[in-house]
């Protein structure tokens, strides 16, 4: 068995497949789950859904960890080819469902894979996560035999929210599947929702031939901004390799980033839920905070990662949140997991609502000078020791900048700000910066680089 112990991140577990990890260890880390979900059970019967994305190598994992939860007497609904959120959905659709499995890379390389794990309806992180490290270490592990059933998920999938959407205006829409995980459903959902969505890239195809499936990174919505383009469409979407992040283009081929994403679902949403909570990640906008004030919601700023706003969420009873990588979270009408499919929907309902384009709709978000997310290949060690390093700099000119802590460093400066922290998912330094002005952008760049340069 191959188990880098690097693979056990903070909300999910991934890494390169048969490098880091095997197929041997998908059957033990299933075998590990059973264990975990069954001291959580009191005594119930246990049952888990399991599902992948269209990376070549997640048949082959998914049909391991089969074999794992079976031979602990876990029964398994198999859910075959799916996107996350769909894998979630199940842990609300199938009664008493003990939790489900995921095995998915989502937006890394096509040899990555991994596991996004669910406890009863929520995905655990943390501590959670180490805890399934120790069982499979101690081989702490049930014995036991049960069956496995493939079911058909998509069918009360598409159901719900062809509901929900029933009087959605059919507006001209392009979406961009990426040859990931969407494919398999996006054109069924958008249609029964009373959509003709130009679909590109539509077939799952794990080798992800035609650009990486990350809408969140520019040069991989080339095709997108085209076709909106050329068909004048309202609005285009692209999907990650497993359908819970979003990627936004505007009717002039602009792109919509997460935070301003945020910001123009705020109003809708505070519609039904007056003085909300509304929870941004650490790499968002002060812009977006700012925004969500003056609609009359109430900002939370908390740490980056799609399990960990999902769970502030929770705990705050927010109805909406979401992070400037594209993962939404909608708890109003919805569940309150990242839906990518889901926040089209809903962005799509506020365009034919309000007869307006994405520009007239934040024509009150302020512009600024900023950086999209800035990544930084670097070690899983010297990630954090340049953090370190910032926390050590700027901590010494506290009378100067104000600092928050809570996810990496994050400095106000007096027309901005910056961010950096380590990534979660890989061995990458995520660095953020906005100003008002260009030279304020430059200036905080420069004296972060000068800590940072060295130390690469």
């Amino acid at each position: 068995m191959k188990m880098n112990p690097v693979i056990f991140r903070e909300y999910d577990v991934r890494g390169v497949y048969n490098q880091d990890f095997d197929a041997d260890f998908a059957y033990l880390l299933a075998k590990a789950h059973s264990r975990f979900i069954a001291a959580k059970s009191s005594g119930k019967s246990l049952t888990v859904s399991v599902g992948h994305d269209a990376r070549l190598s997640s048949p082959e994992i998914a049909q391991a960890a089969v074999r794992g939860y079976t031979e602990s007497g876990v029964k398994v609904f198999e859910l075959g080819l799916i996107t996350s959120p769909i894998s979630y959905f199940s842990t609300f659709h199938i009664p008493e469902l003990s939790g489900a499995l995921m095995i998915t890379g989502s937006h890394n390389p096509p040899e990555y894979n991994g596991f996004k794990i669910s406890v009863g309806k929520g995905t655990i992180f943390g501590e959670d996560i180490q805890e399934l490290h120790r069982i499979i270490q101690k081989k702490d592990f049930l014995n036991g035999k049960a069956s496995s059933e493939k079911l058909d998920i998509f069918t009360p999938y598409v159901e719900k929210y062809k509901k929900e959407f029933e009087g959605l205006k059919p507006i001209p829409v392009v979406v961009d599947g990426g040859n990931g995980a969407a494919g398999c459903i996006v054109r069924r959902l958008y249609e029964a929702c009373g959509l003709k969505p130009v679909i590109l890239f539509e077939e799952p195809d794990g080798r992800f031939p035609n650009h990486h499936p990350d809408p969140t990174v520019e040069k991989n919505l080339v095709f997108l901004k085209e076709k909106v383009l050329e068909t004048k469409a309202v609005v285009g979407i692209g999907f990650d390799g497993d359908a819970d992040r979003i990627g936004i283009i505007d009717h002039t081929a602009k792109v919509l980033w997460g935070d301003e994403f945020i910001s123009l679902m705020t109003p809708s949403v505070l519609k039904t839920r007056p003085r909300a909570k509304i929870v941004g990640d650490v790499k968002c906008s002060d812009r977006m905070y700012d925004f969500i004030k003056a609609a009359g919601g109430e900002p939370i700023m908390w740490k980056t990662g799609h399990s960990l706003i999902k769970e502030k969420i929770k705990v705050e009873n927010a109805p909406f949140g979401g992070e400037l990588s594209g993962h939404i979270f909608f708890n109003d009408r919805n569940f309150g997991y990242d839906d990518a499919l889901y926040a089209g929907l809903r962005l799509i309902e506020v365009l034919g609502q309000t007869g307006k384009t994405i520009p007239e709709l934040l024509k009150d978000f302020p512009p600024a000078y900023n950086t999209p997310e800035i990544r930084i290949d670097t070690t899983e060690e010297k990630k954090h020791s340049i953090v370190e390093a910032l926390k050590t700099a700027f901590s010494a000119k506290s009378t100067s900048y104000e600092t928050n802590l809570i996810d990496g460093i994050r400095v106000s400066f007096k027309d901005g700000w910056a961010l950096a922290r380590a990534s979660n998912t890989q061995p990458v330094l995520v660095l953020r910066f906005e100003s008002k002005t260009e030279e304020g952008l430059a200036e905080m760049r420069s004296q972060f680089n000068e800590i940072i340069q060295p130390l690469l």
